[in-house]
Formats: C-alpha cells, structure tokens, sequence
C-alpha cells in the first residue's frame, strides 16, 4: 500500500492508496519542527483504526512545499516503514511533464502534481485552481505542460491581514452568506460579503482573463480544502476534485512502477 504525503504550508495530508483508489485521508498541522517519531506515534494510532499496522505500508511518496519538513518525512519513511521516500520531482520521480515557464526550478510541488492529475483525470486545456494557503491558478494546455498561472493570497490570509489592521473589526469565521445581498446591515455581515463575494469576484475576473489569454475552450478545475466553499454562489468551476494532489502523487507512483 503507498502512503502518500502532501505537505503544504498551513497543513500535512497523509493519504493511504490502495490499487489506485484513496483508501483513507487524516490532515495535521504543518509544524516543521515535529519529529518523525511524532509523526509515527499519530499515525500509527490512525492505522489501527483502520485494521492495519505499519507493514501494510510498502512505499512512501512526498510532494512538499516546506523544505524544512522534508526530512523528518524521510526519516519517517526510513525508520518506521523501512523505505525511502520517493520525492516528487527527484529522480527516480521526475515530473514527466514540460513545466513551460521562465523558472521551471522555482514551480512548487503541489501545483506540479496538480498538474498531473488535472491531465490524467481531464483532457483539453485547463485552468487548475488550488485553493490553500495562497490561491494558485495554474494554466495546463491539452499536452498536459503547465504554461504559467498566479498565485494569489488565500481567502484566510487575507482574513487575517483585514483584521490585524483594522483594531476594531472582529474575526469571524469563512462561510458561504446565507443571503445572496451584497449590502450588509452589520459589521461582520459587511466582512463577511467582502472577503466572500470580493474573493468570487477575483476568482470570476481572473478565469475569464485567462480564457481569452488562452483562446480556446477551457475547462476549470478547482482543489483545495476551500474549493467547495464557493460552489454555491459561482458556476466558475467545471470539476471539483478534492483530493487533486494525492491523485497525482498516486500517477507519479503508478507510472514509476509501471516504467520498471
């Protein structure tokens, strides 16, 4: 069975795959100073839920945009399941798409396999959009290479810049508005149509810029523990796929096999 680990900045997913298929998924919270052993002692409590032990896993594949949390995933792979870690865009798991872009170095990991997966799952060009720590907003033409996007700040960062500036405003939580007004009768209703439909706006306004950019038929792809929060009020996206990366790292996976 392949453990695939998607480390982002705001949080760690630790997904178990099993002939193809995601199996079970379990979420931590980004600390790149926990240690292997922490990392062991939480998962094994979590395959024991699920009936199995640590022999049932016999690889290990990360993709990682925190370089600092990359070696105690090593480690973990190491010591408790006893394999190395295969790491997404180093050999032997090269990326096996062209990254077209002025920096191909510099392109995270996560968008990289979001890439690979958004090509496998659709064909035609795409507009990948991961909704995380920073949005990202990924263009992938219908050869599958990733040709350029943006990254934007995410809908909590900018949250939290809006109230840490602003003394008198309250934190309130990220929701879809039960109301589709965009006057709001009270300060947090206001905060609340801001950053909600101020962020569908941005997300509206930049597709459709890239869809003339692009000039042909595209279709939007979205990902990202938030993707789902903007279904109701928008029809941007063609496809939701919640689990984008881990699928992606379970392609990497399968075509290293398949290659041997």
């Amino acid at each position: 069975m392949l453990l695939a680990i998607d480390a982002g900045n705001t949080n760690i997913v630790f997904a178990l795959i099993e002939d193809g298929k995601i199996r079970s998924r379990w979420r931590i919270a980004t600390d790149a100073r926990r240690t292997a052993d922490e990392y062991a002692v939480w998962l094994h409590q979590l395959l024991a839920l699920e009936g199995l032990g640590r022999d049932a896993i016999d690889a290990v594949i990360v993709a990682t945009v925190v370089p600092r949390a990359l070696h105690n995933l090593e480690v973990l792979a190491q010591k408790y399941f006893g394999v190395d870690a295969l790491i997404a865009g180093r050999a032997p798991v090269e990326w096996g798409i062209t990254l077209d872009v002025a920096e191909p170095q510099s392109v995270g990991a996560d968008r990289a396999v979001n890439v690979i997966a958004a090509h496998s799952l659709h064909p035609g060009d795409l507009i990948v959009i991961d909704f995380g720590t920073a949005t990202t907003f990924d263009v992938v033409d219908y050869n599958g290479a990733y040709k350029g996007g943006i990254i934007a700040p995410g809908i909590n960062l900018s949250l939290d810049a809006l109230v840490a500036a602003a003394a008198k405003l309250p934190r309130i939580a990220i929701e879809a508005p039960e109301s589709d007004s965009v006057v709001g009768r009270t300060t947090q209703d206001q905060m609340l149509i801001g950053i909600y439909f101020g962020y569908i706006a941005m997300i509206e306004g930049l597709v459709t810029r890239m869809k003339i950019e692009v000039g042909r038929p595209v279709k939007v792809i979205a990902t990202g523990g938030l993707a789902t929060l903007f279904e109701r009020h928008s029809d941007a996206f063609d496809s939701i796929e919640p689990d984008l990366t881990i699928q992606g790292l379970g392609i990497m996976y399968d075509r290293l096999k398949a290659a041997k």
